[in-house]
């Protein structure tokens, strides 16, 4: 009994040691069918892609349930009393509520942000509803900044060659005075400029940090609006969100462009200095 006892303990050791070298086998196996692999590369590509693919599933529904039409100046007229007594009674509420929804919108770049600005303004004041909305564009910026970095980022490395590589290269070397300057302006769409710099390889930091700076100029502007806005709405009247794009306004903005682009322009004078000795 105790032989056969050894034996079945030794032959069970022998058994799980067989099954684990079979496994091993079996796996490498399954690593060398390109259809399995195909199917995992597949699957891992997808789960990459959820966190886009959530953004832009938010914002098509709220275009096709016309979420959009909520955010009125006519319906902020209706509705402006009840607002202001309701942030009264619960400022702290009101404060994560609008950093909430304008991070929301910003993330799913629906145009409605301007007017929400606007509104920031005159529900919170200048400072405060500043401060609001640089922290909650700047979140939405983010996320998707991270969620296409995650979907697109490396599938595109892989298709597009050695010219993508260059010209990351040239981007982040001079991806402050850039990015800086597609804030500062916003003659591109906000969803394109945060999806290029994820495309080029800009470190999070950086993007994060120019996104928060690069906005505040435009964004005082609109809140600003929201100062007068009680008075204007009470005469019937809408303020001019097309104000960025007034003389005395764009031209400032132009110029703070001219003045982050002046490390981009020195830089290249002292490559084409150093690759040219001759003109000294």
């Amino acid at each position: 009994m105790r032989r056969s006892g050894g034996g079945g303990a030794g032959g069970g050791g022998r058994g799980g040691v067989a099954g684990v070298a079979m496994a091993v086998v079996e796996g490498k196996r399954m690593d060398q069918d390109p259809r399995a692999a195909g199917r995992r590369g597949a699957w891992a590509g997808w789960r990459r892609a959820v966190p886009l693919l959530a953004l832009v599933a938010i914002a098509v529904l709220a275009v096709v349930f016309g979420l959009g039409d909520l955010f009125s100046f006519e319906t902020l007229r209706e509705h402006r009393h009840g607002l202001v007594a309701f942030v009264e009674a619960n400022l702290a509420l009101s404060l994560v509520g609008y950093l909430l929804i304008y991070t929301v919108i910003a993330a799913t770049s629906l145009p409605v942000a301007s007017l929400v600005s606007v509104v920031g303004g005159f529900l919170f004041g200048l400072v405060l509803g500043s401060v609001l909305t640089v922290l909650a564009a700047t979140a939405g910026a983010t996320l998707v900044f991270l969620a296409a970095r995650t979907a697109l980022a490396e599938p595109l490395a892989r298709r597009a060659g050695p010219w993508l590589s260059r010209l990351e290269a040239g981007f982040r070397t001079n991806a402050v005075s850039y990015l800086i300057t597609l804030r500062l302006i916003p003659l591109l769409p906000f969803w394109l400029v945060n999806l290029v710099p994820a495309l080029l390889g800009v470190p999070l930091l950086t993007y994060v940090a120019t996104t928060f700076v690069g906005i505040i100029p435009g964004t005082i502007v609109y809140v600003g609006l929201g100062n007068g806005l009680g008075a204007a709405l009470e005469m019937g009247e809408e303020p001019d969100l097309g104000i960025i794009f007034a003389p005395e306004i764009l031209l400032p903005l132009a110029g703070l462009c001219v003045i982050s682009l002046l490390p981009v322009v020195f830089r290249a004078w002292r490559r084409r200095r150093t690759a040219d000795p001759m003109d000294d």
